[in-house]
């Protein structure tokens, strides 16, 4: 990709009419994104109350400009939405013309549909609250479920971690490779890196007995001496991962790996990883790299830092976000 700041002999083009902000939840990957754009962030000041309450206040002027806020919704999920809620709610009450959402990582994403009586579809409840705090448009990566989409009654640009993803696929995984779903909603996801990467496809047959427990019974599809790559959207407890994991190895694969978009890894995942017959676990920077996430061996960070930032000045041109991915 080529930066879109900058002229030939590296003069900076002129961007005044676009201005970047960022919250607390991966102060990294907005600066990554600032540094490709050639884009100074935005001067905002994220405090707490002694009581815990957030506090915002914009010390740049946003009157008439297009602007955008970059922030996950990982963990602590609530502090962090509530943190982009405001923000967005300050940006409006400060004059902006567009207010983006720039959500790397989009948590409540999971509770997509009633799968049980007396539930809540979170996903909508999410969308809601930033359409009704103030953002005209959203850009988020790998959503749990494409239909998340159709929640917001505003434009959404679901970025695909895909070409980074598949590029270091291409690098350091050789021949005979199988691409793995954990599971038959990710199918159509696995089927399309293993036509990009000429590869074959298995899927876990997997049986949920309890939110983030799982036990997976079978493998449908040809592993025996081969390279799998186990393919999912996020990793939050590992409970599926280590279970398809000891599934593939049973049904004769040479080795497993396994590649994500978000490493949530939450409560007993980095032990389950590094004890697992997994030899790499690959995943994107949507989420920071934090407490004992840091302890895990085989993991491996890809930045989608230049993906982003060609997605924001492409929404502030007007350009083809679309184009990114073909």
């Amino acid at each position: 990709m080529i930066n879109p700041n900058l002229k030939e002999g590296g003069e900076k083009v002129d961007s005044n009419g676009y201005i970047i902000f960022a919250g607390t939840s991966n102060p990294d990957l907005s600066e990554a994104i600032c540094r490709y754009l050639n884009q100074p962030l935005g001067n905002a000041k994220v405090k707490r109350f002694s009581d815990g309450e957030v506090q915002i206040e914009i010390d740049d002027n946003v009157r008439a400009k297009d602007v955008f806020v970059i922030q996950s919704t990982c963990h602590p999920v609530n502090d962090n939405l509530v943190e982009l809620l405001l923000m967005i709610d300050a940006l409006k009450r400060s004059s902006a013309k567009r207010i983006t959402a720039v959500i790397p990582y989009f948590g409540y994403a999971r509770q997509d549909k009633k799968v049980a009586p007396r539930v809540p579809i979170s996903a909508k409840l999410a969308a809601d609250l930033l359409t009704t705090a103030g953002a005209n448009r959203v850009i988020t990566m790998d959503l749990h479920a494409g239909q998340i989409q159709g929640f917001f009654d505003t434009p959404v640009d679901n970025l695909f971690a895909a070409p980074v993803l598949i590029d270091y696929m291409r690098r350091y995984y050789s021949d005979d490779l199988v691409i793995i779903s954990p599971d038959a909603g990710g199918v159509e996801r696995a089927r399309a890196f293993a036509k990009r990467l000429n590869a074959g496809l298995a899927i876990i047959d997997k049986r949920r007995s309890s939110p983030n427990k799982a036990t997976a019974m079978a493998v449908i599809g040809n592993v025996e001496g081969r390279k799998a790559i186990i393919l999912d959207d996020m990793v939050d407890t590992a409970g599926t991962l280590t279970e398809a994991a000891n599934a593939i190895v049973a049904n004769g694969a040479s080795e497993v790996h396994a590649c994500c978009t978000h490493a949530v890894l939450s409560g007993p995942a980095v032990a389950r990883i590094n004890d697992a017959a997994i030899k790499t676990l690959v995943a994107t920077d949507t989420i920071p790299l934090t407490g004992d996430k840091k302890d895990c061996e085989k993991l491996v960070v890809l930045s989608i830092a230049e993906l982003f930032g060609e997605a924001i000045y492409r929404s502030h041109t007007g350009d083809s976000v679309t184009s990114l991915f073909v």
